[in-house]
């Protein structure tokens, strides 16, 4: 099992930490652990797709998925994103790798190619504002008790020794927890969650032992009302934040609301209507707004209203990963951003640069692996 070199390139035209940030700091804003995906991406579908007929969609996109959703979503906002994750040693693996290190600037010194294993494979099919999902893929082996997974002179081997850190993102499940998590906490990073589906039905909040290492927990309105037994998004979020410093839950089109429980603060930003093409990772788009805010220390609302525009812009273009937007696309988004809209991102005056010229970025290819002619 191996770990390549791995090469930071800045490609955010905005440093949201720029005046926060000193020599002594951390290097790393924020680590996250998880599966990269190859993701496939059909869309233009008109329906679900029928038993026994064969659906033809207008479009289609490949991109990396699964955790590197999140990743992308962090480093485009112009936050130093470092990922542990295993990749197949296969095309599908060297292409995400490439995809994430060279495309993105996301370092993955900690990351490692598993000789023999392919990557896992998700197909996506959007149609009707929602997707179906088909997955298959396989637990990666463990690597060898003690293998380091650093070069000599990193902070050690993962999982036992996240990296210093400004933040880590992790996504609960019931059961134990994942030692990372409350080591990443007591190292000193702030840690933002979100959560899954709970596929035993328990829904029990106290089974999800890592949120007590939390600083925010950010759950859809479903997860939140099932996992608190309330009726309502705004009575979930109050019963939540009785548990984490800060619980946001998001509502789809009608926004997102959150409690500060640390200061009583409340928080309701609506969400920006978008034709959309495909809401694969807006979710983790979301977060990484948040995150961003966050640490930036912008305002609750202010935050709110970030991450959903940024969730906003993501679902406008193919893809999870590739299709997370960056400062460049926020620019352009504000220049023409609607009267009625302009009170409330008014903050983002500050952040744009006037006139910054549209970005060239990376996005969700039909095919990976297409020959180079000269």
């Amino acid at each position: 099992m191996t770990s390549r070199d791995s090469r930071t390139s800045r490609t955010a035209s905005v440093d949201p930490l720029g005046p926060l940030r000193d020599p002594h700091g951390p290097g790393c804003d924020v680590f996250l652990t998880g599966t990269v995906f190859l993701d496939i991406i059909f869309t233009g579908l008109d329906s679900a797709p029928v038993r026994g007929t064969e659906s033809w969609a207008r479009g289609m996109g490949s991109s990396p998925g699964g955790v590197a959703n999140m990743a992308a979503a962090l480093a485009r906002l112009g936050l130093r994103t470092a990922l542990a994750a295993d990749f197949g040693d296969d095309h599908y693996g060297e292409y995400c790798w490439d995809a994430l290190e060279q495309g993105e600037g996301i370092d993955l010194s900690m990351s490692r190619t598993v000789p023999g294993w392919h990557s896992p494979v998700t197909v996506s099919m959007a149609y009707e504002g929602e997707r179906t999902m088909v997955s298959h893929g396989h637990e990666a082996p463990s690597p060898v008790f003690g293998e380091e997974t650093l070069d000599a002179t990193g902070p050690g081997p993962f999982p036992q020794r996240p990296p210093l850190a400004r933040a880590a993102v992790a996504s609960l499940g019931p059961g134990s927890g994942e030692a990372w998590v409350g080591e990443a906490a007591r190292r000193g990073s702030r840690v933002f969650a979100d959560v899954g589906w709970d596929e035993s039905g328990r829904w029990d909040l106290n089974a999800l032992a890592d949120l007590e290492h939390c600083e925010a927990f950010l759950p859809n309105a479903g997860e939140a009302m099932r996992y608190t037994r309330t009726e309502c998004p705004k009575a979930a979020a109050r019963a939540l934040a009785e548990k984490v410093p800060i619980a946001v839950v998001t509502m789809g089109a009608e926004g997102s609301y959150a409690v500060d429980g640390r200061t009583g603060e409340t928080a309701h930003v609506p969400g920006i209507t978008v034709d959309a093409l495909d809401p694969t990772g807006a979710g983790d788009v979301y977060v990484a707004g948040f995150v961003t805010g966050t640490l930036a220390g912008w305002p609750l609302a202010d935050r709110l209203a970030f991450a959903g525009l940024t969730a906003a812009l993501s679902v406008q273009e193919f893809g999870g990963s590739l299709s997370a937007p960056g400062w460049c696309e926020v620019a352009h988004w504000w220049r023409t951003a609607p009267d009625g809209l302009r009170g409330r991102y008014g903050f983002l005056d500050d952040l744009v640069r006037p006139g910054s010229a549209p970005a060239t970025r990376r996005r969700a290819v039909p095919t990976i692996g297409f020959r180079q002619f000269a």
